[in-house]
């Protein structure tokens, strides 16, 4: 028996693919392709993906509860996500307005706080934020820019609005699995590719590299960059290598790079030292200068902030970057736009209670069993409390946690997150999904064409994150057919 879409049960929610039992436009194609198969070639063509995965060596590490860390297979649906073009046009200029605000929004921060004087953020955002650092106090980074790759988490309502959930500013990950999506589907699905032709994503580390070169402080056609790696039992390291690798750039540890007495950064070769230009950085604030930051820091490099400082090196995403990262922050991100560009929000946040207001935090505490509460900085889905799946006894105890802390925490309603179909054993199940595009920022912005869809495997979960049970899909952004 082929896929019988009128069984595929989605009522409640939007899918990306099927309305109404029928394929939307754009989905056609892919859903005759999957009705034509019959439920045990489907499943070998995931078997076919999962062993791929395996033979290419794509992981991800996860934490173990005893501090060791465990090499996993990418989790991977081979059923991809389909957006059109028309729309995709509309969310890739919201995303440019967003993350030009909040460039706009961090300069300011480290300047002259004209938003807080004027009333529109409140100073104790900033004076309880843990991300904001006082060492990057009046450091001006190249073209003013802070937050150089921003990755944007999008949902879906059940009603087909497309929200930003939040933002990621400081070391935002995800974009070589996106990479490695496409490869996979080329390989598993490849007759797809005769009646689909999904833009480019693999032009991506050429854009990054370029993004990164831009930012050189010294003239050159072919600067010196590097990626900056805590090491390979960092959950990201895979990502760390494979862009360094498709970038043609060294991979570095701390240990390899060191700052000498005329405040350049250099790092050890075989040939001798080789001065850095451009330190794609994948380490937190916090480890990346012993002197200034952590003392402990075993990650970092000696005098890294100062030469940063003195503009002989740029640090990409640079620190302090992270301010913005803030969900409280976040919640004011419509204002940001207003305030600095003159527009109103292309893409709306979702709607947000910031439990620092006495009205929104009574509302919260009133309508727990009904809201996403989350932690100001936390991520990976860890920290918050998803109303409508806790206990009462786990929403008195959060209750207690909101009230002590307040500027700590806001709540969202519990969306309906669109769905995509996956395949579940040998047939095919809705499950939720999330979307994270990339933007690249420099001398000029860029959007990836899609970026890397998330979905929750498990049945009924929204929890989209890899390390919680979650996993992938290719994302395609298709041109409509014409009539």
């Amino acid at each position: 028996m082929s896929i019988d879409w009128d069984q595929y049960s989605c009522e409640g929610f939007f899918d990306e693919l099927i309305v109404e039992g029928k394929a939307r436009p754009h989905a056609v194609n892919l859903v005759a392709a999957l009705q034509g198969m019959e439920p045990d070639e489907l499943a070998a063509r995931q078997q076919a993906a999962d062993l791929a995965i395996k033979e290419m060596g794509i992981t991800f590490t996860v934490y173990a509860e005893d501090g060791g860390a465990i090499d996993r297979a990418w989790p991977f649906d081979v059923i991809p996500r389909i957006i059109s073009k028309s729309e995709w046009d509309r969310v890739e200029v919201g995303l440019k307005q967003r993350v030009q605000a909040l460039n706009l929004f961090i300069d300011d921060l480290y300047h002259d706080q004209k938003i807080i004087e004027d009333g529109v953020i409140p100073a104790d955002v900033l004076a309880k934020s843990v991300n904001f650092r006082p060492q990057c106090v009046n450091v001006d980074p190249p073209l003013g820019i802070w937050a150089h790759i921003c990755g944007s988490d999008l949902v879906r309502d059940a009603d087909g609005t497309m929200y930003v959930l939040e933002d990621n500013l400081r070391v935002p990950s995800g974009v070589s699995y996106m990479l490695e999506n496409r490869l996979v589907t080329k390989r598993v699905f490849p007759e797809l590719f005769e009646s689909y032709a999904p833009l480019p994503v693999d032009d991506y580390p050429s854009q990054l590299f370029d993004t990164l070169a831009a930012l050189s402080p010294r003239p050159a056609d072919y600067p010196e960059v590097v990626v900056l790696t805590p090491g390979i039992f960092n959950s990201a390291y895979f990502e760390h290598s494979y862009l360094a690798q498709q970038m043609g750039c060294e991979l570095v540890e701390g240990r390899d790079l060191f700052v000498d007495e005329d405040d350049c950064v250099y790092m050890r070769t075989v040939d001798g030292p080789a001065r850095v230009d451009v330190i794609y950085r994948r380490i937190d604030d916090l480890f990346l200068d012993p002197d200034v930051f952590r003392a402990d820091s075993a990650l970092g490099v000696h005098g890294l902030m100062r030469a940063w400082k003195a503009g002989t090196v740029t640090l990409a995403n640079a620190p302090g970057a992270g301010v913005a990262d803030d969900k409280v922050v976040y919640a004011f991100v419509p204002d940001i736009i207003r305030y600095y560009l003159g527009e109103e929000p292309i893409i709306p946040n979702v709607p947000t209670f910031r439990c620092m207001e006495p009205s929104a935090l009574a509302y919260t505490l009133d309508h727990m069993e009904d809201l996403v509460v989350k932690p100001a900085n936390e991520s990976g889905g860890y920290g918050m409390l998803v109303g409508p799946a806790s206990t009462r006894t786990e929403r008195e105890a959060f209750a207690e946690l909101v009230k002590s802390d307040p500027r700590n925490y806001i709540a969202q309603p519990a969306l309906k997150l669109s769905t995509v179909p996956t395949v579940v054993g040998q047939g095919v199940r809705p499950r939720h999904v999330d979307l994270r595009p990339f933007i690249l920022s420099a001398d000029r912005q860029q959007v990836t064409m899609g970026g890397l869809t998330r979905v929750a495997l498990r049945e009924g979960s929204l929890v989209v994150n890899s390390s919680q049970g979650g996993g992938s899909k290719d994302t395609w952004i298709v041109e409509e057919a014409e009539d």
